[in-house]
Formats: C-alpha cells, sequence, structure tokens
C-alpha cells in the first residue's frame, strides 16, 4: 500500500511538471484533468492556459465553461468541435462532472468525445467540489484518458515550498518575512494557499515595517480551529487554567460545537503522545512533522517542548480521557456536550490526569 501510495504521488509530481513545461514552451495538450485540494494552484494554472491560449479580447468566442450539472455529450462534442476564431486553439472548462459515475449511454459517448479532440481544442475538466475517482473497469474510458490526457493533481505544498511563496508574496507587498514566522503563519492560518492569500494581503496591509512580525501576524491573521484549540493544549501542558478556560470560552462564544472542539483537542494530545515517544526513542521534531504530515515546524517544535513538561503516562492519560469524554457526549442521555468539555479542561489543566 506504501509503495503504492508513492507510485500514485511520483505520477501526480510528474504530471505537475509537465503542466508547467508545457506552459513555458507553448506545447499545451488537448485533454487535462485537474483536481485536488490546492484550488488556488489549480486557479492559477486555468488562468495561465487561457492566457497562453486565447488572445486578449476573445475570450467570449473562444473560451468556453460548461457545468457538469447540466453536460450532455452532444453539447459537449459540439463545444469542442467549434472552430476558433481570431485564434490558433479554444479552450473550454467543464466544472464538476463525474465522468466515471455518468450514465453508460452518456459515458460511451463523451469517451468517444475525448478520442476524437481536435488539435486545435484544450478541453480540461475541473473537479472541485465532486472528487475525481478513476475507475480501471471502464477500460475503454481509462484508455482514452491514459492516451490523450494528462491528470494533474494539485496536492497541498510543502513546509519548503510554502515559505518560499509566502515570501513571495510579502515581497510583492514590500515586505519581508523570515522563515520562522511564515511557519507560525502556515500553523495559524492553515497550509491551502486560497486561505494564506487573504491574510498574507490583510498582514502586509497592516505591517508599518518592511519586516513582518508575529505581531503583525496575531494582529489581524484569522486563525484556524486547530491552531487556537493547539493554544489551548498548550495551556494545559503548562497548567494554566485560566489561559486554557479563556480559549476555551472563545471557541464557545464563535459556536464552535463542543464535539468538534474535543476531536481537534483528543488529535492534540494523541500528537502530544507521540511527541514524547519520539523523545523516549531519540526522535525529533522532524520525525513527528513527517508522522503525522504537519506541513509547518511550529507545531512540531511545540509539541516536542510541551512533551518535555510531561511522562508518557501523562500524555496517555489525557488522551484517553479525551476519549472517554467522547464517549460519554454521544452516548449518556441527556449528557451536557458543553459542561463535560469544561470539566475536561479543568481536570487537565489542575494536573488531575498526572500520574
Amino acid at each position: 500500500m506504501a509503495k503504492q501510495r508513492q507510485r500514485e504521488k511520483g505520477g501526480a509530481q510528474t504530471a505537475y511538471r509537465q503542466l508547467k513545461q508545457d506552459l513555458s514552451q507553448g506545447t499545451l495538450g488537448t485533454l487535462y484533468f485537474f483536481h485536488g485540494e490546492e484550488a488556488y494552484l489549480r486557479d492559477y494554472y486555468l488562468e495561465q492556459m487561457k492566457a497562453k491560449l486565447i488572445p486578449g479580447g476573445m475570450e467570449e468566442f473562444n473560451y468556453h465553461q460548461l457545468q457538469g450539472k447540466t453536460l450532455t455529450a452532444q453539447r459537449l462534442g459540439e463545444t469542442v468541435d467549434a472552430l476558433p476564431m481570431m485564434s490558433q486553439r479554444t479552450l473550454v472548462v467543464v466544472q464538476d462532472y463525474d465522468l466515471f459515475k455518468a450514465p453508460e449511454g452518456e459515458r460511451n459517448a463523451i469517451t468517444q468525445v475525448l478520442a476524437d479532440l481536435p488539435d486545435y481544442c484544450c478541453l480540461v475538466f475541473v473537479y472541485d467540489i465532486v472528487p475525481y475517482k478513476s475507475d480501471a473497469r471502464m477500460r475503454k474510458l481509462t484508455g482514452v484518458i491514459q492516451e490523450r490526457g494528462q491528470v494533474v493533481q494539485f496536492a497541498r505544498q510543502g513546509q519548503n515550498d510554502l515559505v518560499d511563496w509566502i515570501g513571495r508574496r510579502f515581497r510583492a507587498l514590500g515586505h519581508e518575512i523570515d522563515t520562522a514566522d511564515a511557519q507560525y503563519l502556515i500553523f495559524l492560518c492553515g497550509d491551502l494557499m486560497n486561505g494564506l492569500i487573504s491574510e498574507i494581503g490583510k498582514i502586509g496591509a497592516y505591517a508599518q515595517h518592511r519586516r513582518v512580525t508575529r505581531q503583525d501576524i496575531d494582529a489581524v491573521a484569522i486563525p484556524v480551529i486547530d491552531a487556537v484549540v493547539f493554544q489551548m493544549t498548550d495551556a494545559l501542558t503548562r497548567k494554566q487554567m485560566d489561559k486554557a478556560l479563556a480559549v476555551l470560552a472563545d471557541l464557545l462564544r464563535l459556536q464552535q460545537a463542543p464535539i468538534m472542539i474535543l476531536a481537534v483537542l483528543g488529535k492534540h494530545f494523541r500528537q502530544l503522545y507521540t511527541a514524547r515517544v519520539a523523545l523516549e526513542s531519540g526522535q525529533n521534531s522532524r520525525w513527528l512533522m513527517q508522522l503525522w504530515g504537519m506541513r509547518s515546524a511550529y507545531p512540531a517544535d511545540k509539541l516536542m517542548e510541551g512533551a518535555r513538561r510531561h511522562g508518557l503516562d501523562w500524555c496517555r492519560r489525557a488522551m484517553r480521557r479525551c476519549a472517554e469524554t467522547d464517549l460519554a457526549m454521544k452516548s449518556v442521555a441527556g449528557a451536557d456536550a458543553k459542561d463535560l468539555l469544561v470539566s475536561l479542561i479543568l481536570e487537565l489543566s489542575a494536573g488531575g490526569t498526572s500520574c
């Protein structure tokens, strides 16, 4: 299974590199399938394809967008066959059409359209809300995709790529940011570029000096729930009851569901437990990042720091108490989820799980 995932990852990276090469060399193909979590990159490369293929002012005639909900094989065929006007090529974008779940007749007809795509047309299937899932049992369709198309996955970016990108975005706004603060921004606001780009814009407008500071980030950035709960977890490991309860009160005031808060809290205590295991086995924060798929070193370093304050038994018991509270929320008749969560926070911050 691990080897299969590595092969799939390698294939996705190859397709992504090929797309970039085709754009730079002006050798775009005729059929693409875009999917993946990183919508910012997907939209960016769609715009690059549009700029490369369609002369300015001719979009109305040569750029066509089709919605998957109303797509038919006939409509697709007519659109891809439409000749370009004052342009060498056309660009057709199909949004959220689950090709592999289409009725057999439609699927077969569309497969034929894909097999006979004219060279002047570039057809892109974009999967945003609808997930892209290939089905090898549909041999004719998968064969055409493998022969004529490129399946490009826009995956979440790794830490180094994100840090470099954040640096470039701030430089475009006339600012600089160091690596540690860029990693903190990823931790605080998540690792998707679509979310980060708006926060970078706000921080850039707020910052008074060329170098962006952590104070600038904290002043205007909106943290994701994982980051807020992480701050509460950190306070708990330090037995800072007032701070932990203040963070919890903020979350509840923002109408975050107690069961969701507990889910994130439980995840963070599992991470803390593995951080303690890492310490006892001589591993470092990089190992922890790889284990949990973290894209910022900041939480990994904070977890290692927190793990040094507690033994393995404390971490194990804290993790178990989260699981027990989760069970109580879901199974005990008349249980008040908010009260259960507050009781858990009081117990953990007071050292009730100490061994």
